[in-house]
């Protein structure tokens, strides 16, 4: 068996980032390793697209897969390997195979297995049981990819990372990583440092393809990883992989294929939704790595695609150009007045939510309220659940001696709400809820957004209701709320949207704050007395014509323009 060789030169002996990874190693189920297995016709794709391919002098090259798992991409690369070295002058040996490939597997069980599995197919092309074991001893690394430090360069990196929360992966670990890669930013999943250390392993002009979520080319917590490619790598191909089979199973995520190489071109060919079919895949890898484009091709071409930490737009261009002069012309939401935030998580929802009438605390230690349910219909419904409110009007925790109905009922569920993460880390504030609540929130008008949804749905609340932490909510101190309403039920909100979120399986977006902050509106100030009238009234009306007309007044826009956000709207 291979030890971990990947931890040995930097932690010898005893050590708890060791012991965190051998816990991992031998103990982790598939949802800890993010294990998400790859179509045989994709991995092919994907080698196809780098070039990776048995007619090429593969002996020459030197291929590197950071997570193996269940073998998608490693059988078929030691297949095509094989076949090349068996065509070359040089033939089968193993001095010019062991530089040739690396790959990387974290779980020692599925290791194991596929070390033995390759060690077979070598032998069944004429090696020696010993010449077996030296090549996959070079091969095969069993540890952590993240962790371990390569002897050369790679001219390619393909395979789909694992795709971990934080939060799965143990404390000391996540800390070694972040001390690590510059790319661990925010929330960031763990196959954003996966990314970085394979960029920074290829050698100029190697490319790197992989399988995986597009949120980070978007996402909050993928602006420092845009920023390194942007600054020292080019995105050659991006193809749209939504609703398409790809994997051996359903993903909920927005999964994408890029090639990115180090170099420093500027150009990028994007496609979306292939058919998951060997032929049309081979057909369609020609069409993306052809010198230049047919004019026929199905295949469109774009510049600028990175540009810094902002965010990537890789489709929806005509639309992408009436944001960009949306956003030359007008400022953003909440530069104007307005304020976007997201609704309270307790952590323990049991403990902390109730039916309002019958939470047995002090009446100043609770809140009426607000959760997707209660607006379903697309008008405030509310269903009488309540919130406990531990923090006084400074945002302090309230002293429990203070309040005795309120100490009583949390003592009661003490077991529950002290285990949770955020309050082991601070044992003395064991009764805080997740995020901070802000009771002022609750007398104020707002529009409540619901995260994920195929449509913007953009309900009114008057005043009476704190938002539950799966809706996003918009306040203002200038503009009027009902006439806010009808700007973004109008698909504005949807066009900016749409740009810069992810996108869920069966083509829902996230409309999260970082995306409705980036929508532009003008100053209240600037708008007409008869118009802000309009405004308003139109707010409790479904007649989208009167509602488009409006908006189009509002901003300027031509009938082609509104053609482009009508367009984006779903019914």
């Amino acid at each position: 068996m291979n030890t971990p060789l990947s931890i040995q030169p930097r932690f010898e002996g005893f050590c708890p980032v060791t012991e965190a990874v051998e816990r991992l190693a031998n103990e982790s189920g598939l949802e800890e390793r993010g294990a998400i297995y790859t179509k045989r016709e994709v991995v092919d794709f994907i080698l196809d697209l780098v070039g990776y391919e048995a007619d090429k002098p593969l002996t020459g090259y030197r291929i590197l897969e950071p997570s193996f798992g269940d073998g998608d991409f490693i059988h078929p690369i030691v297949d095509r390997l094989l076949a090349a070295a068996q065509r070359e002058a040089g033939g089968l040996t193993v001095e010019r195979l062991k530089p040739t490939l690396r790959a990387v597997e974290l779980h020692r069980a599925t290791f194991d297995r596929h070390r033995t599995a390759i060690a077979s197919k070598l032998q069944s092309c004429g090696f020696s049981s010993a010449e077996a074991e030296e090549l996959v001893s070079a091969w095969l690394i069993q540890g952590d990819f993240l962790l371990h430090d390569f002897d050369h360069d790679f001219t390619h990196v393909v395979g789909n990372p694992p795709y971990i929360r934080q939060e799965v992966i143990p404390n000391i670990l996540m800390a070694e990583y972040r001390q690590r890669y510059e790319t661990i930013f925010d929330r960031a999943d763990i196959y954003i440092p996966f990314i970085e250390k394979s960029l920074n392993a290829l050698e100029q002009g190697g490319q790197l393809s992989f399988i995986c979520a597009d949120r980070w080319m978007k996402n909050r917590y993928g602006r420092k990883l845009r920023e390194m490619v942007s600054r020292d790598y080019s995105l050659s191909i991006y193809v749209d992989m939504v609703d398409t089979p790809a994997f051996h199973s359903d993903v909920t995520a927005y999964p994408a294929i890029t090639v990115i190489e180090r170099t420093r071109e500027n150009r990028t060919r994007v496609f979306a939704r292939p058919d998951i079919n060997r032929d049309a895949l081979r057909t369609l890898s020609r069409d993306l790595t052809a010198p230049e484009l047919n004019k026929k091709s199905v295949v469109q071409e774009v510049k600028d695609v990175a540009a810094g930490a902002e965010p990537w737009v890789l489709s929806a261009f005509d639309e992408l150009a009436l944001v960009r002069r949306l956003e030359a012309n007008f400022p953003q939401l909440e530069a104007v007045g307005c304020k976007v935030g997201i609704g309270v998580a307790t952590g323990a929802d049991k403990a902390f939510i109730g039916d309002f009438d019958t939470l047995d605390v002090e009446p100043s230690r609770k809140l009426p309220l607000v959760t997707t349910k209660d607006i379903l219909t697309g008008e405030v419904k509310w269903q009488g659940r309540g919130v406990i409110n531990p923090f006084d009007e400074n945002g302090k925790l309230v002293a429990l001696e203070e309040y005795p109905r309120l100490a009583r009922y949390l003592e009661e569920r003490r077991e529950v709400i002290a285990g949770r993460h955020v309050a082991t880390k601070a044992p003395a504030n064991w009764y805080r809820t997740i995020d901070r609540i802000h009771p002022a929130i609750t007398g104020q008008e707002k529009l409540l957004i619901p995260d994920i949804k195929g449509d913007a749905a953009i309900v009114y609340e008057r005043g009476e209701l704190y938002p539950h932490h799966n809706l996003y909510f918009i306040t203002s101190s200038t503009w009027d709320v009902r006439a806010l309403q009808t700007v973004m039920k109008s698909g504005i909100a949807r066009l900016f949207v749409s740009l810069y979120s992810t996108k869920m399986r069966g083509g829902f977006l996230r409309f999260q704050a970082q995306y409705l902050r980036r929508i532009c509106l003008p100053s209240w100030d600037t708008v007409s007395e008869e118009l802000r009238a309009t405004l308003k009234a139109l707010s409790e009306t479904e007649n989208a014509a009167e509602r488009n007309s409006a908006v189009a007044e509002l901003y300027g826009l031509s009938a082609n323009d509104m053609k482009l956000i009508e367009g984006g709207i779903q019914a």
